[in-house]
């Protein structure tokens, strides 16, 4: 969704619209939206900044850390952002940055991307590390099986040699 903030009626303006799973692109073999992404929210147009702030709902799809299986997880978090065109964004603001920068994007033009804006805030929200369940095993490091599925005994056999001479001690 693009809104033009030029057109804009009212300083302060509701939107609510769905994006389909396949227009969000999250350039990641790991992780893939699997439905609707649905956004609720508003526009507050100012002189030199426009606020955006609403909140995010949706399922995502995302790999296992230790074993790699696909796992579904529903995000729902609110976000904010704030607009500035380019000659509003001055110099001295570059040079130093602050926490209340960070939330802060460049738009050129009279148009805003809600759509990219939205991916962003999906990205950004999604779980550092995921796993299929609380006591996964994952990977064996020696044959590569899942330990999930098949009970080997490899690293009961074999002893690293770095701590081979501390078995000799007693």
């Amino acid at each position: 969704m693009i809104v033009d903030v030029t057109t804009m009626k009212d300083a302060r303006t509701s939107f609510d619209f769905s994006i389909e799973a396949a227009q969000i692109d999250l350039e990641s073999e790991t992780e893939r939206v699997v439905n609707a992404v649905r956004v609720q929210g508003q526009i507050k147009k100012g002189i030199v900044q426009t606020d955006v702030e609403g909140r995010i709902s949706t399922d995502v799809e995302v790999e296992c850390s230790r074993c790699l299986q696909p796992n579904g997880k529903s995000l729902d978090f609110p976000f904010s952002a704030a607009f500035v065109t380019a000659e509003n964004y001055t110099r001295e603001r570059e040079a130093e940055v602050n926490i209340e920068n960070l939330e802060v994007s460049i738009y050129a033009g009279d148009k805003i991307d809600l759509t990219e804006l939205v991916r962003e805030q999906i990205l950004l929200n999604l779980p550092e590390q995921v796993f299929c369940r609380e006591d996964c095993r994952g990977f064996c490091q020696k044959c590569g099986a899942n330990r999930n599925l098949i009970d080997c005994s490899c690293e009961e056999k074999e002893i690293d040699p770095r701590w081979a001479a501390l078995k000799n001690l007693k």
